[in-house]
């Protein structure tokens, strides 16, 4: 087994932190994580993989142990996030990789893929949507936010996406009550607290304010997967309200040899499913790198 190493490096005069293991030999999986997460969502998964790939899991700009300037110093937009990113592999040498993209991490991923489809090996998208029909019911309130950024929607989100209960809902949510005992607590602490950091509110707001914005780009997604026809894993917690499983079924539309596969689960199914998502991922890029 791999050590995991934790390691930060400098871009733009921003600390990017950043979990490495596995040997850089061997075939290369950038792990993109989601909301309200960071790179500690992977904890469980890059042990059971880094025998046969190389594993590298950034915290973006605002999460998790990487820089996290106010907004009124960085403009906290998906498109911003993902330009770091790309920066942040060609700063430490990645030239071809597979991307696996979760919550967050699917917009920020598929913007580099578009961007850069000569980088992208492959995709494995776990609850990381990219179809209209992938939003779930979960996001009714950050919808009537877009449409009217008002201190009385701004407060619906604070109540229901930055408290305690709300996180927790995150990982819950959805699972069957036999895998309920497998969920670390320190998950959704973790997050609570990373949230209540001063200024970090407002970091939050920015982006789901601009989470319309990667809606706006679905057709350009479709395009790309039409036009290069990356090998594609939606391995997928059914009963995820943010991300329903229509939205891994969509895939198929644009990329008919996907191979989709849902599980019994919610939103963060690495905490339950992590040797199955490995077993899955270990068949998967063994067949496509």
């Amino acid at each position: 087994m791999s050590d995991i190493n934790y390691r930060t490096v400098k871009i733009d005069d921003l600390d990017i932190f950043y979990r490495e293991a596995g040997d850089k030999s061997k075939p290369t999986l950038l792990l993109l994580h989601g909301y309200p997460t960071s790179s500690f969502m992977f904890r469980n998964l890059i042990p059971k993989l880094a025998d046969e790939f190389h594993l590298v899991a950034p915290d973006y700009v605002g999460f998790g142990l990487s820089s996290a300037p106010s907004a009124d110093e960085f403009e906290y937009t998906f498109e911003n996030l993902s330009n770091v990113v790309y920066k942040f592999v060609k700063t430490i040498g990645l030239n071809k990789f597979s991307i696996y993209i979760q919550d967050y991490g699917a917009p920020i991923g598929l913007r580099l893929a578009l961007k850069h489809p000569e980088l992208i090996q492959g995709i494995v998208t776990q609850n990381g949507n990219a179809y209209k029909e992938g939003l779930g019911a979960a996001w009714a309130p950050i919808n009537a936010y877009q449409n009217d950024r008002t201190k009385e929607n701004e407060d619906k989100i604070r109540s229901i996406l930055f408290s305690l209960e709300g996180n927790k809902w995150q990982y819950t949510h959805g699972v069957n009550p036999k895998h309920l005992p497998l969920i670390d607590p320190d998950t959704y602490h973790l997050d609570t607290i990373r949230l209540e950091r001063p200024g970090n509110d407002k970091i939050q707001l920015d982006l789901f304010y601009d989470y319309q914005n990667n809606v706006k780009l679905y057709d350009e997604f479709h395009k790309y997967f039409r036009e290069y026809k990356p090998p594609l894993l939606a391995i997928w917690g059914d009963k995820d309200e943010f991300f329903p499983a229509a939205g891994a079924k969509a895939f198929k539309k644009d990329l008919p040899d996907a191979e989709i596969q849902l599980v019994d689960g919610g939103h963060f199914i690495l905490e339950y499913y992590s040797q199955h998502v490995a077993d899955e991922i270990k068949k998967f890029l063994g067949k496509n790198n």
